[in-house]
């Protein structure tokens, strides 16, 4: 199939429900999170708190850096018929949403280390901690260099499509960085507050499921932003966006 052909009717119903399937394992995600967290974890607290304000972390992190991050980068394929511009600032404002909750997510879990009683917890010693804080890093990146060079006016369109390969594939990489830190946490929690986890009591059980849930969501999101078939046909209204542009870059 040629790459500037639209993807046949089949393949593209294949994909809505492919992304469906998606968006439902992604929900899922967040009602098991938030029944561990309400069953196993004692609920949510802040600051006066401590040892619950840490159950913020897993609920908002999967909200941000594993739900919104997937569906950020899916917006091109799932909404494929709204203006590209329409989609530019969608695509930003979601990951905006998703870095607000990491924030918060992570003002959490180090007030819940630093408040511990009868002594702080240390903090950034895990590989959880080291790959997590990565995939942030990466992401904040993706997202300042993604604003500069897709929503800044006066970026020349040679720089912006040299860029895109750059931006598609850390984009990916930085997602997938964050369902492996994902995991690492969920073994992480395991591992320090189950002593009969090899016993696989209900909440072993649960933690595993989350964990299977991450996996399937990962593999959904990326599939489906990598299988060409899927690609994004441009509208004419892009084509006539981006024939504006270019001529505005030269005069």
């Amino acid at each position: 199939m040629d790459n500037n052909s639209p993807p046949p009717p089949s393949a593209l119903n294949n994909f809505r429900v492919l992304y469906l399937v998606t968006q439902l394992v992604g929900i899922t995600i967040i009602i098991l999170v938030s029944c561990w967290i309400g069953i196993h974890l004692n609920g949510l607290a802040w600051t006066s708190q401590p040892g619950i304000q840490f159950n913020w972390h897993p609920l908002l992190m999967s909200v941000g850096m594993i739900f919104l991050y997937g569906n950020s980068i899916l917006i091109y394929r799932g909404f494929r018929y709204a203006r590209k511009k329409a989609l530019k600032i969608t695509h930003a404002t979601i990951h905006g949403a998703a870095f607000v909750f990491t924030v918060i997510a992570l003002v959490a879990v180090f007030d819940s280390h630093n408040l511990a009683r009868p002594a702080p917890i240390p903090n950034m010693y895990t590989l959880h901690s080291w790959v997590g804080l990565s995939a942030v890093l990466l992401f904040s990146l993706q997202y300042v260099f993604g604003f500069v060079s897709y929503l800044f006016p006066g970026v020349r369109e040679q720089l912006r499509s040299s860029y895109m390969p750059v931006h598609v594939f850390f984009g990916i990489a930085g997602f997938v960085m964050a369902i492996a830190a994902a995991l690492l946490g969920l073994l992480e929690k395991a591992i320090f507050s189950l002593p009969n986890y090899s016993a696989l009591p209900a909440q072993a059980i649960l933690i595993n499921a989350i964990g299977l849930m991450y996996i399937l969501y990962g593999g959904l999101v990326v599939f489906l932003v990598t299988e060409r078939q899927y690609k994004r046909h441009p509208l004419p209204e892009d084509v006539m966006l981006l024939t504006h542009s270019s001529s505005t870059g030269t005069s």
